[in-house]
């Protein structure tokens, strides 16, 4: 068998501890990298009028603008973008991805979505409770219900009759001074009294 028949990647020693694998997996990802196309496939790029038939399946007519562009994303895989009249996304895109096998001619649609474009309104970043709340934001709560709670205290106290200080407005008398003379003040009405006997 020859040295080129190997299943050794060639320019690599079966004695090395991995340092020219990783050279080659290197060198494997800037060709990709570079392999990327710059410009859209042209059969991709054209296929406008098929990415906007898959967003139909999906999404009203109504909801689907004027086209914006088309993007690469891959060989032979396109995005084309579209504008979205759909309310409460101001300035998102419709998308549709479209792609195409190796020497064929049939475009396929493989993706449709809805995404912001970069002028889109969007929700701000989230933020932890932990981080969210101030202890300013605690001490305004806090003293909310305060102020409720004693609110709350002087309707009741209003609506008992008191006056603001607490007060009754009726003069305060001794319930023992109404049962009379002679009355036994551990019995109301005057019950028990010595005239019963």
């Amino acid at each position: 068998m020859s040295a080129t028949s190997s299943s050794e990647p060639i320019g690599t020693d079966a004695g090395t501890d991995g340092a020219g694998a990783a050279d080659a997996t290197a060198a494997t990802a800037r060709r990709r990298a570079a392999r990327r196309p710059s410009k859209p496939d042209a059969l991709l790029a054209a296929a406008v009028d098929t990415a906007r038939a898959g967003l139909l399946e999906v999404v009203p007519a109504a909801e689907i603008g004027e086209y914006v562009g088309a993007t690469p994303d891959a060989e032979r895989l396109v995005t084309h973008r579209f504008v979205a009249h759909r309310p409460g996304y101001n300035g998102w895109h419709w998308y549709a991805t479209v792609a195409r096998v190796p020497r064929g001619k049939v475009v396929t649609v493989c993706e449709v979505g809805l995404l912001p474009s970069e002028n889109a309104v969007l929700a701000p970043e989230w933020v932890p409770w932990s981080e969210r709340v101030r202890p300013e934001d605690v001490a305004a709560e806090e003293a909310a219900q305060a102020e409720e709670a004693e609110r709350a205290s002087l309707r009741a106290d209003a609506e008992n009759g008191r006056g603001a200080e607490g007060a009754s407005d009726e003069p305060e008398t001794d319930p023992d001074a109404d049962a009379g003379p002679g009355a036994d003040a551990t019995w109301p009405d005057g019950a028990g009294t010595q005239e019963d006997e």
